[in-house]
């Protein structure tokens, strides 16, 4: 059997699975962005926080993923929760880190001209300092979903949603009939997504991003 007729005899499937893996991506990468937002804003004026904060954040991706699955099982199981939890802790670098570039890099004559016309410290973050380094922050979340595409094909090692069950599954029948397959189509449908998934981005960076700021 080719790979397209595999792939058109298994299409419910594979959707389906193609559905809950960008949607854990997409959902984790909502998760890690409001996270490392509130930790590149706690740590922003203080170099010393924010390489501490940067830190701790290279730590965790410097962790195998097989590893930190390996980890998080004993302590919450199998399925969504170790995926989420891994996921979610590998999205947060570049987040952090861009949030904090982007906040350290706002022209301090901008946001004195915001204090000199009455706005208090929370409404020149919210209005204008957020604002400026949102194509900093949104660039973060992109590389970071890219980067959760490919290890959320990992999380199927702990009952995790998504084609890494395909991947993991043709690897495990390594040598019988459409076991490569089987993989091909899990790997594809990752590249694919991953694709469509950056394109979307651009349009978000394209409709929320002012002319003044794009590159």
């Amino acid at each position: 059997m080719s790979l397209w007729d595999f792939i058109g005899d298994r299409w419910s499937r594979l959707a389906i699975e193609a559905y809950q893996h960008a949607s854990v991506v997409i959902q984790c990468t909502i998760i890690a962005a409001v996270l490392g937002v509130l930790v590149g804003v706690a740590v922003y004026r203080s170099p010393v926080g924010s390489t501490i904060a940067t830190a701790l954040a290279s730590t965790i991706l410097t962790i195998p993923s097989f590893a930190l699955l390996g980890l998080l099982i004993p302590l919450i199981g199998l399925g969504v929760a170790p995926t989420v939890t891994a996921l979610v802790l590998y999205a947060l670098l570049p987040i952090v880190r861009n949030t904090i570039v982007g906040l350290g890099g706002v022209d301090a004559a901008v946001t004195d001209a915001a204090r000199g016309i009455g706005m208090n410290r929370v409404a020149v973050l919210t209005r204008v300092e957020l604002r400026l380094a949102w194509p900093a922050i949104l660039a973060g979340m992109r590389v970071s979903t890219q980067m959760l595409m490919g290890i959320a094909a990992i999380a199927a090692y702990a009952k995790g949603p998504g084609l890494g069950t395909e991947i993991f599954s043709g690897l495990n029948r390594a040598g019988s009939a459409n076991a490569l397959n089987q993989a091909l189509a899990g790997t594809i449908g990752i590249v694919i997504m991953a694709l469509l998934i950056d394109g979307l981005y651009l349009v978000v960076a394209r409709l929320t991003t002012s002319r003044g700021l794009r590159g």
